[in-house]
């Protein structure tokens, strides 16, 4: 089995909390990390928010094909680690995910936004590309409302940071929650 097709095999075991992953963390202790281990490790990412293409940065990177895409949609604890997950990305950029009185999901900023806001909304920010996987990843496993409630709330941030993060960058954002643009 070449290197790739083992690394995709990992992935659900390593997402069920089975497996450590190629550089020997666990999705427990991922999920546990500080601020500061989040920003600066760029090897988890592709883990935790996983996509079909292939990483430019990190050839360790699993990619997901049907057969995983189709264990996310179809498996409620991989969905729930994947929305645990998306809830500690969303922490860290100030961020938080609650339902609304009619049951929609709303992504809305935190009370420590105005702190976290300053680590990553800024030109050309390493982290304006994990949104865009992060984006792309909930759209494949079937989180399209997570995906787009994110979209909206990070709508409204370009809007209001429109210099920092850049009309491009935006785009990439808006053709990630697109249907079908991901796979």
């Amino acid at each position: 089995m070449n290197h790739q097709k083992q690394l995709t095999v990992m992935l659900v075991p390593f997402y069920l909390g089975e497996q450590r992953n190629s550089a020997g963390w666990t999705i427990q202790e991922i999920w546990s990390w500080n601020f500061e281990e989040l920003e600066c490790a760029h090897d988890y990412i592709q883990w935790l928010f996983p996509l079909a293409e292939r990483s430019a940065f990190n050839p360790d990177a699993p990619t997901v094909n049907k057969e995983v895409i189709q264990a996310f949609q179809n498996n409620p604890r991989l969905r729930q680690n994947l929305l645990r997950s998306f809830t500690v990305i969303l922490h860290f950029y100030g961020l938080q995910r609650h339902e609304s009185n009619d049951r929609r999901i709303v992504i809305s900023q935190s009370e420590d936004y105005p702190n976290r806001k300053r680590e990553w909304v800024s030109i050309f920010d390493h982290n304006y590309l994990r949104i865009t996987r992060i984006l792309k990843c909930l759209m494949t496993f079937g989180l399209e409302n997570e995906a787009q409630a994110f979209y909206e709330c990070l709508r409204q941030i370009y809007h209001e940071n429109s210099e920092e993060i850049g009309g491009e960058t935006f785009q990439y954002w808006t053709i990630a929650v697109k249907p079908n643009a991901t796979m």
